[in-house]
């Protein structure tokens, strides 16, 4: 396969420039995972309490020997639209897990915002803030040291980076992430601005104004422009992360819901098979320079230039707004996705 020589370059230079801190990476989730599952080494207290509130059949499978155990960590909340699908998710890979002799335990969630509620108030001033909020709540969800591997549900803006950068702390399990998909299309774009700007003329009230947006917000799933939720998953599909395909189909469907069992399977598999790369591994400088052509590729969100060198750097990596500079210079746009043209995420997935 023929590498761009610029895309070749950048990979090697991020690969050099990082390789004490990446080297210092590998070598801690290493030896975590040459110590293997912590789970079976707990004291006695600390495993009963492990498993305490577990049914009969996980209990004799948690405390029964080397059967692998799935952290879930999740972003549901009810009130936002993308995250609402997340709800029934964790049955589904429990359930799946247990079919296939595993156990999956919700470990924790975390909180998700919407800059889409918050922004032109106060709360939007927590925005970024709350991606390292994230990053540290899956750290706690995880601390238990009980799991052989992660399932993670986010979608949004902060949510995801904030997934990725607490999951790579434990970089030595395996990790799929589990999106919910965009809502079905409502009201286009261009009516959309165009009701808009009769309000902003004085020609339409709040009410008719309310009625518009309701109409293009709508249900639940991700908002249908390709913004920073949606890059989030463009980009967790891109870096190998994700079911292949599975970035863009609407919840609430049968397809969405073969998708997440699917994600289970995927993880136990992985799990259970020691020749797998665990996520510290998977997420490395050529992975990196992947999410980063695509997201230039897609015209995905800006905000990534702040996401994609924090997540490199949770996983020794150094890359700097250079690297995504000359990475641009070369990268041709190959999509026209709101707001970058007139198509939304469902067009861009049909």
């Amino acid at each position: 396969m023929t590498i761009h020589p610029v895309v070749e370059a950048v990979t090697e230079r991020i690969r050099r420039r990082s390789q004490p801190t990446r080297q210092a990476y590998l070598a801690r989730i290493t030896r975590a995972r040459q110590a293997g599952p912590v789970r079976m080494r707990l004291p006695c207290a600390n495993l009963a309490h492990a498993c305490a509130a577990s049914g009969p059949d996980d209990k004799r499978t948690l405390t029964g020997g080397r059967a692998v155990n799935i952290a879930i960590v999740s972003a549901y909340n009810d009130m936002l639209s993308a995250h609402q699908p997340l709800e029934t998710y964790p049955a589904i890979l429990k359930q799946t897990a247990a079919d296939l002799g595993a156990v999956a335990q919700f470990a924790g969630g975390v909180p998700a915002m919407c800059d889409g509620v918050t922004q032109g108030e106060a709360g939007m001033d927590l925005s970024l803030f709350s991606r390292d909020t994230i990053a540290l709540a899956t750290g706690v969800a995880l601390s238990h040291n009980a799991f052989d591997g992660m399932l993670l549900l986010g979608v949004c803006d902060k949510i995801v980076p904030g997934l990725l950068i607490g999951a790579l702390a434990f970089g030595h399990l395996p990790a799929v992430f589990v999106p919910a998909g965009p809502m079905p299309s409502g009201l286009s774009n261009a009516e959309k601005a165009k009701i808009r700007q009769l309000h902003a003329e004085g020609k339409l009230d709040n009410a008719a104004l309310l009625e518009a947006e309701s109409r293009a917000y709508h249900a639940p799933g991700t908002c249908t422009f390709y913004g920073t939720a949606n890059t989030n998953q463009m980009l967790m599909e891109l870096m190998g992360l994700h079911v292949p395909g599975t970035a863009f189909v609407n919840p609430g469907t049968p397809l969405r819901d073969a998708l997440t069992a699917e994600a289970a399977r995927l993880v136990v598999g992985l799990a259970r098979d020691e020749h797998q790369a665990p996520l510290g591994e998977v997420v490395d400088e050529r992975a990196i320079v992947n999410a980063t052509v695509g997201l230039l590729a897609t015209g995905g969100s800006t905000n990534h230039a702040l996401h994609v060198p924090a997540i490199a750097a949770a996983a020794g990596m150094l890359i700097d707004w250079d690297d995504l500079a000359t990475l641009s210079a070369v990268v041709p746009l190959l999509a026209r996705v709101y707001p970058n043209g007139s198509a939304d995420v469902n067009h861009f997935q049909a």
